[in-house]
């Protein structure tokens, strides 16, 4: 946007300049027509004297000829203002000294003519130039006294061309003045068009992109204006349509009840086939004014989702709350199953309900601290991690932690880095659910898991983490449901494991999504940020 204003007020700049040019330059040409006149003189006239006729019909040729080529390169002179402009004054300064001389009886008028030169120029150059050529204008005015041959006259005309000089010099610093007042004034008018332009274009771009539907009707129903909110709300009607009444015949009615009787109803109404409902609400331009009418159409559908959201944020908390009061008690439930284990006079049955307490126990705890860990979820401090060493440090510690039996875990990663950008915990706790899982689930029926976690870059150079399983897949229909929460399909299961873990990633600039393997098999692909090119050549950390 500065570039746009910079170009503009020097547009704006370049304009005045041309017009004081062309006056300049169309001055100058009225000047040489003066010569004309007076240097072809008819024969009867005896006035003024010239001296010298032809002479003065040369020099009166010769400036013409100058003012005509100025006239002609005005557009071009634009490019260098000042130097264009300084030529002018020498040739006007020495065409009006050599007129002094070969046409002496129309003095004052030719150093007054040259005033307006002297002047118009002070208006373009700056003020040393404006006045060196206002000193060279008296200089030749004054040295012309020296050639005058009439006796007695010196005197007065020397104190005539130094009255003349004063004035070159007063209009010069005048003219000065005034033409960096206008040219500063020309420049706050521009800079105000063009911010008054821009905020017009804020303002439109802020109406046509809300989320609200905005119209703006005639007292005769006729649409003059609508955003495109409105746009999709009426049905995405063509552009030649504007009559309120044909295309939303409820709101046209709602519309002349209100302005008829003040009535607003707000009732939720679909103005087309297919689009949501809105509610509609009205106010005038002006007070007592009904010729221009606002119409605001707001999308119920938004309120409903803002609505959800507040409600699932009050219940995040609330289930939070309840969890964390639930730990307790389960705790003690969970303890004293334990204790009761222990009796050596319990028979099968009993064992049977005590550990049936105790998985569910367990299965219960779980949810709690998916619960508090979804609450809670701290924001990410993300690094630069080379995930070709986190994979391999990422099994090994798994492996410890872990029995495997007869499952297989492995690491497949290039022997060059793969840099990303992303929190370790996170990414830890993701691929540490995402393994939980394709062990768990990704099996073939009495067959060991196969799981391997693999990073790489993509074709585009993002990099990428993917845990594969050779299992039986998942169908799909419970794969577009696998990322929301509570979702599961195990009797044991939380449903809140890959709901987390989408969480975290997202947290990190990353995307989580279910991929399909041929041949059999679950994919889970984690596309990370890859880090910045300032950071390119930065040491990459390998951590688990």
């Amino acid at each position: 946007m500065a570039s746009n204003l910079t170009t503009r007020n020097s547009g704006g700049n370049q304009s005045t300049a041309r017009h004081e040019l062309f006056f300049f330059n169309y001055f100058r040409l009225g000047q040489a027509a003066v010569y004309i006149a007076l240097a072809f003189r008819p024969g009867h006239l005896a006035w003024p004297t010239l001296p010298d006729p032809l002479l003065a019909r040369v020099m009166a040729l010769a400036y013409l000829l100058v003012a005509l080529v100025m006239v002609a390169r005005t557009r071009q002179a634009l490019n260098h203002p000042v130097l264009v402009v300084s030529a002018g004054l020498v040739f006007d300064v020495l065409a009006a000294a050599v007129a002094l001389i070969l046409m002496h009886d129309v003095r004052m008028g030719v150093a007054m003519m040259l005033v307006v030169n002297i002047a118009t120029g002070s208006l373009l150059l700056p003020l040393r130039l404006s006045m060196f050529f206002a000193a060279v204008a008296s200089l030749a005015m004054l040295g012309h006294t020296f050639f005058d041959e009439q006796p007695g006259s010196g005197d007065r005309e020397m104190l005539e061309y130094a009255l003349f000089g004063v004035a070159y010099f007063a209009s010069a610093s005048l003219c000065y003045v005034l033409g960096r007042n206008i040219r500063a004034s020309e420049a706050l008018a521009e800079q105000r068009g063009i911010d008054l332009a821009n905020l017009s274009q804020v303002n439109e771009l802020i109406i046509r992109r809300m989320k609200t539907g905005v119209l703006l009707v005639d007292e005769g129903n006729r649409i003059h204006q609508l955003n495109e909110s409105a746009w999709m709300l009426m049905g995405n009607p063509s552009a030649d349509q504007r009559d309120l009444g044909t295309l939303a015949p409820e709101l046209s009615r709602r519309l002349y009840h209100w302005r008829t009787a003040g009535k607003l109803d707000e009732t939720a109404t679909a103005l087309a086939d297919g689009v949501p409902e809105v509610v509609p609400r009205f106010s005038r331009l002006a007070p007592n004014d009904d010729s221009h009418v606002l119409i605001f159409l707001d999308d119920t559908s938004l309120l409903s989702r803002r609505a959800e959201e507040l409600t699932l944020s009050s219940l995040g908390r609330l289930s939070a709350s309840i969890a964390h009061e639930i730990r307790n008690p389960l705790a003690a439930i969970h303890y004293s199953a334990q204790l009761l284990a222990e009796s050596t006079d319990m028979n099968d049955t009993d064992l049977r309900m005590v550990e049936i307490i105790n998985n569910h126990c367990s299965r219960l705890n779980e949810i709690i601290e998916n619960i508090l860990q979804l609450s809670r979820r701290e924001r990410s401090r993300p690094e630069t991690l080379d995930l070709s060493q986190w994979v391999h440090h990422f099994v090994a510690e798994y492996r410890q932690g872990n029995d495997l039996g007869a499952d297989i875990l492995r690491a497949v990663a290039p022997g060059e880095p793969v840099a990303a950008v992303a929190d370790p915990q996170h990414l830890q706790q993701v691929a540490w659910n995402l393994v939980q899982n394709a062990l768990r689930y990704g099996r073939m029926p009495n067959e060991p898991a196969r799981v391997m976690i693999v990073a790489r870059n993509s074709d585009t150079g993002t990099p990428i983490l993917e845990v594969i399983d050779r299992g039986p897949g998942i169908p799909p229909k419970v794969a577009a449901q696998i990322f929301e929460p509570f979702f599961t399909t195990h009797e044991y299961g939380t449903g809140l494991g890959l709901y987390l873990a989408r969480q975290m990633s997202e947290a990190n600039q990353a995307a989580l999504e279910y991929v399909r393997v041929a041949g059999g098999g679950s994919c889970f692909r984690i596309s990370l940020t890859p880090p910045a090119r300032t950071a390119a050549s930065a040491p990459v950390a390998a951590r688990a």
